[in-house]
């Protein structure tokens, strides 16, 4: 694809993403938790920017992240 060409057009479009994460059969015994901090500069940046935090144990985190480009 070059400057100007257009291949393809659709006009509607519809994206799913999808996370199935099971956390079993975990113990945790006199563990401890860290800080949970974010800096000011975190989230300063350009672009797509995420930020997760976790605070406990035995957690499952899933993040999806969609980005839809359109060119015309």
């Amino acid at each position: 694809m070059t400057g100007g060409t257009d291949t393809h057009v659709t006009n509607n479009s519809v994206t799913n993403q999808e996370s199935h994460g099971t956390v079993d059969n975990n113990s945790n015994f006199s563990i401890g938790n860290g800080a949970n901090n974010m800096g000011d500069a975190a989230l300063s940046g350009t672009g797509i920017i995420t930020g997760i935090q976790n605070s406990g144990n035995n957690v499952l985190i899933q993040n999806n992240t969609i980005v839809t480009v359109r060119m015309q």
